[in-house]
């Protein structure tokens, strides 16, 4: 039985490849640029041969309009020649025309390029070998090997003489052989085995045919000769990494060379072997690279389309411009020195009243805070400089004054109090930084500057939402339109949508102008900016409805996330027709959620609670604003899955600790001064500011472009309750009238507060089933300031009066 063969792989050295892609369009450009420039090397390297000599005195005024040159191609063909073949590398020159022809082949048909790298590698080092080869065979011809072939010549033969040269240039022959095509001695052996046996075949046939005497031939060795030389032909034309050849598997017969002592003729035997041999080491490299018909199928839509681009539907969509934003002569921070070493006084003094020593104290000065960094002496304990930060306010007649004790990272405590002169933060200036204008974030926002006057840019996907809190007057709307701002100074219409969700009516009005680029409603909403609470409910439930698609879709092309499948999508892996799209990224802004919470109750909680657990991966994002964040308005349930939070100033220390989970957020100044904190550090930022007139400048430059015939449309919703107190149809009742029922009985009281407190139903949805109970005769009419009459006595009599209606 014969054993089975092993082969091993080898290992070749890889080159570098940089990194960079080019459209169809640019590739046909540049493509056609490199044939032709190969060409017009040619033709001037071969006008060269014949005009050189001429066109000597030419190069030296290539200036001179006076002067005229009789290459092919003027005094440009007669300079670049020259510095090519006279200068360089001689007539070897011709190979560098032919790879840049040969480049601009691969690049128009967009051939791998390992194998471009691979041809220029020994490309240039045959040019270098030819060079030199002819400047040692004709010493006294320059322009046949150049001056670089003369020159290394007399530097070799000056070491190790005129045959040590011949001797590397053989050495360096075979290497290249060897390393290029694959070339072993069993090779070499087989061809002057195979030159004798021809040569005496040769012989043979000359004797019969002068002997009139018919010989027979051999076919089989005609044969294993055609098998032989197809086994030595095969790797020259593979210059990829192969398996290791001539693998021989393990056998008790002689091995070909020690045969080849013996016998004139290789064995057959071996000959088949080695040939099936050469043979099944292709088979198994073609198996090894073999690509999936997905992957082909892709491979070939993009090869003749490009990869899918979103944006094309709009690609002359054009962002806002930084003019539209504006500029505040009052930006730059001034340095106060007298203000500095007042308030590093009184913090000294202060401290020392308490007999608390300080070894070095530094500032560092912020748009609208300025902090101070102490080091205590040794002994010193931290919260007794803590417990002393109304004594510090009260010395330094300051609001606003926050202690950091220790500062995160340092040995160092801080204290941060505000200037008497602040800075503007402008939207312009957080736009126009180095920070915002190349981060490669998914959902970009600039939110402001920290103390030490660094912008801070935050991916809003990797958050992945957001709770803002502040007291009124304090830039929570400001910080809104920051984040909106930011978001559409840095992504295209194709790879965005906003839900707005503004109960104020007048918040957010301004961005109806892009509606048709940015936003996104339900199918039947004339408005995308949503403003009816009962319009919320629907388009919450429309999200989470949106949100369980996006994951099928996800789980049936095998991506974990949105980014994955995007960028499966654009590389044309995903067939439309099996219901995959591009899905852009949402971003919910609620403006106001506890006036939500008031009016809807758990209709609201519980979409936004499962939206928050579950949506980061499939790109819905979440961003809440309220006044006051009390426990009963952000719960628990929503705490735990905002871990991204932003906080204003507010009134308490009760709220900043239901806002932030530790106080602060009462000691701020106000007007745009914010703490953040992603779960870990609370970081001190001033809001970029950007005014109404901005954000009205920036939607009209927006809406004035081409857009989408309609605003990104989410699934349709239909409502749980739809019953009216003019029809008694039971199948059209709401899905909890029976239990509201059953609470009106037990209470008999028929009003609509008792079933939002007892069923935590929002007051619309609570007055529709009072209605619907009216209509199924369980309670009586509208009374007024009185609750309604209860018809039925006890659960018993409701339970025989459902069965007998048909409930």
């Amino acid at each position: 039985m014969a054993k089975k063969k092993t082969t091993k792989k080898r290992i070749k050295p890889k080159f570098k490849k940089p990194s960079f892609t080019l459209s169809n369009q640019q590739k046909l450009v540049f493509g056609s640029l490199l044939i032709i420039f190969g060409i017009s090397l040619f033709v001037a390297f071969l006008s060269f041969l014949f005009t050189g000599t001429a066109d000597q005195s030419v190069i030296s005024e290539f200036t001179s309009r006076d002067v005229e040159a009789q290459n092919w191609l003027s005094k440009s063909g007669a300079w670049v020649s020259d510095l090519f073949i006279n200068r360089g590398f001689g007539i070897a020159s011709f190979i560098f025309a032919g790879l840049i022809f040969l480049s601009g082949i691969y690049v128009l048909l967009n051939i791998s390029k390992g194998r471009l790298w691979r041809h220029w590698f020994w490309g240039t080092l045959i040019v270098i070998w030819i060079s030199i080869t002819l400047g040692f065979l004709a010493h006294k011809n320059t322009m046949l090997g150049g001056v670089v072939g003369f020159e290394m010549n007399d530097l070799l033969q000056d070491y190790v003489g005129k045959i040590g040269v011949g001797l590397i240039l053989l050495l360096a022959f075979i290497t290249y052989l060897a390393f290029r095509f694959k070339l072993t001695a069993e090779h070499i052996a087989s061809l002057f085995k195979l030159a004798k046996k021809q040569i005496k075949d040769d012989f043979a046939e000359d004797a019969a045919s002068n002997n009139n005497a018919p010989i027979p031939v051999d076919n089989n060795l005609s044969d294993e000769a055609e098998a032989f030389k197809s086994a030595f032909e095969i790797p020259l034309e593979n210059p990829e990494p192969t398996i290791k050849q001539h693998s021989k598997p393990k056998q008790k017969e002689t091995p070909i060379e020690a045969k080849s002592l013996e016998i004139e003729v290789p064995p057959k035997e071996a000959l088949i072997e080695e040939a099936l041999e050469e043979e099944l080491k292709i088979q198994v490299e073609n198996v090894k690279v073999e690509k999936s018909e997905t992957d082909n199928l892709s491979d070939k839509l993009v090869e003749d389309f490009g990869r899918f681009d979103p944006t094309l539907e709009l690609g002359k969509f054009q962002f806002p411009t930084l003019d539209l934003l504006k500029k505040y002569d009052s930006e730059s921070i001034t340095i106060n020195q007298e203000e500095l070493e007042e308030n590093k006084n009184k913090i000294v003094n202060t401290l020392n009243n308490y007999k608390i020593g300080i070894s070095s104290i530094k500032a560092t000065i912020g748009p609208t805070v300025t902090l101070y960094e102490i080091v205590p002496e040794a002994g010193v304990r931290i919260s007794k400089i803590k417990n002393l930060e109304d004594d510090i306010a009260l010395s330094l007649s300051a609001l606003g004054i926050r202690i950091i004790a220790p500062i995160p990272g340092k040995g160092t405590i801080g204290i941060e109090v505000p200037n008497k002169k602040s800075t503007v933060v402008s939207m312009r200036s957080v736009i126009a930084s180095q920070k915002f204008q190349k981060s490669e974030m998914q959902l970009p926002i600039a939110l402001g500057k920290t103390i030490s006057n660094e912008t801070l840019v935050v991916d809003l996907a990797k958050m992945p939402h957001l709770l803002m809190a502040g007291a009124t007057g304090q830039g929570k709307s400001v910080g809104l339109n920051a984040v909106l701002t930011s978001l559409l100074y840095k992504k295209h219409p194709a790879e965005v949508k906003f839900v707005l969700v503004d109960p104020k009516k007048v918040e957010l009005t301004l961005f109806n102008k892009i509606e048709r680029h940015y936003l996104a409603k339900l199918p039947d909403s004339e408005e995308a900016i949503i403003t009816d609470n009962t319009k919320v409910i629907n388009t919450l439930n429309s999200l989470c409805i949106e949100m369980d698609n996006r994951y099928e879709m996800l789980k049936n092309a095998f991506c974990r996330n949105i980014a994955e499948y995007n960028e499966k999508f654009k590389a044309r892996k995903l067939n439309p027709n099996d219901g995959h799209k591009f899905l852009p990224y949402i971003v919910l802004v609620v403006d106001e959620f506890a006036d939500l919470i008031m009016t809807a109750g758990k209709e609201v909680e519980t979409p936004i609670a499962r939206l928050a657990q579950l949506a980061r991966a499939i790109g819905i994002h979440l961003i809440i604003a309220t006044q006051r964040p009390s426990v009963n308005v952000i719960t628990g349930l929503i705490k735990a899955n905002f871990p991204a939070r932003i906080a204003f100033r507010v009134t308490s220390k009760i709220d900043s600790r239901t806002i932030l989970d530790g106080s602060g957020a009462d000691q701020l100044i106000g007007r745009g001064d914010m703490l953040y904190t992603q779960g870990n550090d609370l970081i001190r930022i001033q809001c970029a500011f950007v005014d109404t007139p901005e954000v009205e400048r920036i939607t009209e430059f927006i809406g004035g472009q081409k857009a989408y015939p309609d605003a990104h449309l989410l699934p349709e919703y239909v409502g749980e309750e739809s019953g009216t107190s003019l029809d008694n149809n039971i199948e059209d009742r709401d899905k909890l009238f029976r239990e509201a029922a059953e609470v009106i009985v037990t209470a008999q009281q028929g009003s609509a507060s008792l079933l939002q407190r007892k069923l935590k139903l929002g007051y619309n949805r609570a007055g529709r089933i009072i209605d619907q109970l009216e209509a199924a005769g369980i309670v009586g009419p509208f009374e007024g300031s009185k609750a309604r009459m209860v018809l039925i006595p006890d659960l018993i009599t409701l339970e025989q009066f459902l069965q007998n209606e048909g409930h």
